[in-house]
């Protein structure tokens, strides 16, 4: 069979079906798997527990998957029109959410279009009368969901390069989802892009608790993203005054990255829900358990669950009393949760009324 005409045929099908740019890569990780252990060695990942247990699987596809041979890496951009993070990131009485949780879960977006690109190789492998091919194709698709390394298959892919943030970038910017299709079918890969991060460094200026500690290294300890979103117990006390009304991820890496300019409107599916980029942190931390369900169905937001939600605007309320010391909306709100069933939310909650003294 002809793979590099398959190749160039996957590509033109996964822009068929929304992705901005679709690249081969082997399924080879050997180059980039020594800092991720060395990563894992520092602690680094804090109570991701799982990027420890399956370090194995990450650093060995094939484990993963038996029969890979090849990597279809995928990019999908979702940065949402109107949705100024600068201007929200302003206003400490808005909660900033990060822009990639405005809309909808990216797991099923991603995966579902990934499933079509692989049913339609299938599809094409059988036209071709490769019979003995067809049943011996393997795959699996991934995004984000699953031990897969995503930047390095991007950066291999020749879609995007490993920015000194250690997301990954190209030249419109970062605000894009990857995916991968894990193959049996010997595509030819393409050659990785040239980085174009230069000298700057306005990523690890930027970050508000020196997460990055240095270029392509990031503590996740410190990480908004991670204090956030993966982080179970209490928020350190010393990082809380650097949130400031961040409630769900940290975006101010990508905020002040030049590439970002070239930035595209994201797929609809991202487009932002429920006026999340502009909702008051009184009405937010307001919503019961029940609305949350509610409200954030079909969301990414929905996994840190009620509790972590408030105890997350909590922090933001208390950083918005530093400023506004007698305001009443939020004392109010936050003395309406003070009794909280949580005793994670009533600590959260008490710092937060402190810091009007």
């Amino acid at each position: 069979m002809d793979f590099a005409a398959l190749a160039q045929n996957i590509k033109r099908w996964g822009q068929a079906l929304g992705f901005a740019e679709i690249g081969i890569a082997s399924a080879e990780v050997s180059a980039a798997t020594p800092s991720l252990m060395h990563w894992l060695a520092l602690g680094r990942h804090g109570e991701m527990d799982y990027m420890a247990k399956h370090a194995a699987l990450r650093a060995n596809p094939q484990a993963l998957v038996a029969g890979t041979v090849s990597v279809i890496a995928a990019r999908l951009p979702y940065w949402p029109e109107a949705a100024d993070g600068v201007q929200t990131l302003a206003n400490a009485e808005l909660g900033y959410i990060s822009r990639y949780a405005l809309g909808r879960d990216y797991h099923k977006t991603i995966r579902n279009r990934l499933q079509k690109l692989a049913d339609r190789i299938h599809a094409e492998i059988q036209a071709q009368g490769r019979a003995a091919l067809a049943e011996a194709f393997v795959y699996r698709v991934f995004s984000d969901s699953a031990p897969v390394m995503e930047v390095e298959f991007a950066r291999q892919s020749g879609i995007a390069w490993h920015g000194k943030h250690t997301l990954s970038l190209s030249k419109t910017g970062s605000w894009h989802f990857l995916g991968e299709i894990y193959t049996s079918l010997p595509l030819p890969p393409d050659e990785p892009i040239a980085e174009h991060c230069g000298d700057c460094h306005r990523c690890l200026d930027a970050c508000p608790t020196a997460a990055i500690v240095a270029p392509y290294e990031v503590d996740a300890r410190r990480c908004i993203s991670y204090l956030t979103i993966e982080l179970h117990g209490a928020i350190p006390v010393e990082l809380r005054p650097l949130i400031g009304n961040r409630i769900y991820g940290c975006d101010d890496c990508q905020l002040c990255c030049p590439w970002n300019k070239f930035a595209q409107i994201g797929d609809p599916d991202f487009a932002v829900r429920h006026q999340l980029d502009a909702t008051p942190l009184t009405t937010l931390f307001a919503w019961s358990a029940t609305e949350f369900e509610a409200r954030l169905a079909g969301s990414p937001l929905r996994r840190i669950g009620h509790e972590r939600w408030l105890r997350n605007i909590a922090v933001a309320l208390g950083n918005a009393l530093r400023t506004s010391p007698q305001n009443p909306e939020i004392i109010n709100a936050l003395a309406a949760q003070r009794t909280h069933a949580s005793t994670l939310v009533r600590e959260h909650v008490l710092w937060a009324l402190d810091q009007g003294n």
